[in-house]
């Protein structure tokens, strides 16, 4: 997902589906598909101590892969994650590394650290667009980095709104989120705020006048998932339960691709 990501702030930054099937959009889908490999396998590693008591039956807490195996395979990952960023130039390499860093500290402290990890996550899932647009040279205002934007704010609601299903499990980990620091009920008035900055944030392509001629068909498919969060804005606010949550950090998902969809398939219409 992280590869394509890439590939679309590619996309949206060119409005063209040609830069698609690109040297260039191949070594950015590898860039994202290797360094978030790097990640998620360093996340296994530094929770093999709570897998073997919550999810017994994943990889290395089972025993299936040894420790000393699943290090090699991170540091192979995250060697050829930046090897292939260094064709497509300075900038992109100096984030690749950055993408790594994040991922890495995330996994060995970061999650701990309440609103601070959860930017952490957030600002993951937007790199892989500002990355795409970088590989085209555009430093400038686009669709790229607005998409960008849009995904951190989104994420950071649905990060936040994460920390109120897992309560129970924090605890134990001593995880600092909103929801033990500051309540469930801030957390809440948090994650209604950041998806409500996250609709609003969907407007700033019509305001800097980004859409030229797609202008009335992102107006139309930016309403599925303005909608969504909208409703979720609505969920999270009068919910009685958190175990809801649950629920509604899979709708917040399903709402983030519908947005990226919104941009991709506009950006290529401009």
């Amino acid at each position: 997902m992280v590869g394509f990501a890439v590939v679309v702030g590619i996309a949206v930054t060119s409005h063209s589906y040609h830069q698609i099937f690109t040297l260039r959009s191949l070594l950015g889908f590898l860039t994202g598909f290797f360094i978030s490999g790097f990640s998620m396998v360093s996340n296994d590693i530094y929770d093999i101590g709570v897998d073997r008591i919550n999810q017994p039956r994943r990889p290395l807490a089972s025993g299936a892969i040894s420790l000393r195996s699943a290090k090699w395979l991170a540091c192979i990952l995250l060697v050829l994650g930046i090897a292939v960023a260094v064709p497509l130039g300075l900038a992109n390499f100096a984030i690749a590394a950055l993408f790594a860093f994040i991922g890495w500290y995330y996994n060995f402290q970061g999650k701990k650290l309440g609103l601070f990890g959860n930017s952490l996550v957030a600002f993951s899932l937007a790199i892989p667009y500002i990355y795409g647009s970088i590989a085209l040279g555009n430093y400038s205002v686009n669709l790229g980095y607005l998409l960008a934007l849009t995904s951190f704010i989104a994420g950071m609601g649905r990060e936040v709104l994460k920390g109120i299903a897992d309560v129970q499990g924090d605890r134990t980990r001593n995880v600092k989120t909103v929801a033990i620091s500051h309540g469930v009920r801030a957390a809440r008035n948090l994650v209604a705020a950041f998806f409500l900055a996250a609709v609003a944030s969907s407007l700033l392509p019509v305001l800097f006048g980004l859409l030229g001629n797609a202008l009335f068909l992102y107006a139309g498919l930016i309403l599925i998932p303005d909608g969504i969060f909208l409703y979720l804005t609505y969920k999270v606010l009068s919910m009685k339960v958190e175990a809801e949550s649950l629920k509604l950090k899979s709708i917040a998902l399903g709402g983030m691709m519908a947005g990226l969809l919104a941009y991709l398939i506009s950006g290529l219409f401009v």
